[in-house]
């Protein structure tokens, strides 16, 4: 009888979000490696999209996509950050329902938007190496942006439903959810209805886009280097697949992560919880670092055009 009592009685308003459980004291101090992963993201990303921006000799497609990857990242970051360092710099744990929704909203259709860009910049680089006198006839900038368009739709669309799917529940368990950001997989946990449906919903999604997109990504990989093994000069061959470096890193650094942490999620009671959290960190806060470095670095063309930048 308590229960059905608690079960009509009591809907949580808002959720509490957990930074590293055991390391309140130290919140401060780990604020700063956050805080500094954010500025360089949003830095990095920032200069590259000016830089893009400012100069006609990078309007092409393969800069065009880069520009695409760039505003998603600073998207992430800023969607994740912003509870994460009010947590370890204000400790404000509180987040409103709806407020959690709007996150996981933001969060999840980024990283599906993300995943797609990757998946299209796989096609830039096959089009590059397989066809490349005809690489600026097929990818004319209305088509690009056809495409970028077709990739924001579909991430906005398969998210769309969720929070509407997590309104229906009621939520009596504990509040407190385990990181310090809202996810749909944790938030649906909290409800204390069936939430069959939403699991089901959930593992379409990710096979709909992540798994569909890494796997055409591998097939565009083994064209190019079926492309490039049927070049004669060892040369032209290993500046092909030098293009290939940056977004095979960008790749990886999105792609490693998530695998690993669906992994350490499905067999979550044999791994540790701190393991889950930092793969969490990882998996949300690192590409987004990392990916304007990554092309800085291994991209001349770019580099060259920071470099002069930065001496004007």
């Amino acid at each position: 009888m308590m229960s059905a009592v608690n079960d009509t009685k009591f809907s949580s308003a808002v959720f509490l979000l957990t930074g590293i459980p055991g390391q309140e004291d130290v919140y401060l101090w780990i604020s700063i490696p956050f805080c500094l992963m954010y500025v360089i993201s949003v830095v990095g990303n920032s200069v590259i999209l000016f830089i893009i921006k400012t100069d006609p000799s990078l309007h092409e497609p393969m800069y065009i996509f880069l520009s695409m990857l760039a505003i998603t990242d600073l998207g992430l970051s800023t969607a994740t950050m912003s509870t994460t360092l009010g947590i370890f710099l204000f400790n404000a744990r509180e987040i409103s329902v709806d407020a959690c929704f709007a996150q996981l909203f933001f969060i999840h259709s980024l990283s599906y938007i993300e995943s797609s860009v990757l998946l299209l910049m796989a096609f830039d680089r096959f089009v590059a190496i397989s066809n490349p006198l005809r690489y600026a006839s097929i990818l004319t900038l209305p088509r690009i942006t056809k495409m970028g368009l077709v990739c924001v739709l579909r991430g906005v669309a398969v998210v769309f439903p969720v929070p509407f799917l997590l309104k229906r529940f009621r939520y009596c368990q504990a509040n407190v959810l385990s990181r310090s950001y809202c996810l749909h997989t944790e938030v649906m946990k909290m409800a204390c209805s069936d939430i069959t449906v939403n699991s089901i919903y959930g593992l379409f999604v990710t096979v709909f886009t992540v798994v569909l997109d890494s796997l055409l990504i591998l097939l565009s990989y083994i064209m190019i280097l079926k492309t490039v093994l049927s070049i004669a000069s060892h040369a032209e061959c290993v500046r092909a697949l030098s293009t290939c470096v940056s977004h095979l890193c960008a790749v990886l650094l999105f792609y490693t992560p998530g695998i690993g942490l669906s992994i350490v999620q499905r067999f979550g009671n044999s791994s540790s919880p701190l393991l889950q959290i930092l793969m969490g960190y990882i998996y949300l806060l690192v590409p987004p670092m990392m990916n304007p470095i990554v092309y800085s670095l291994k991209t001349k063309h770019l580099r060259a055009r920071i470099i002069r930048a930065f001496k004007k």
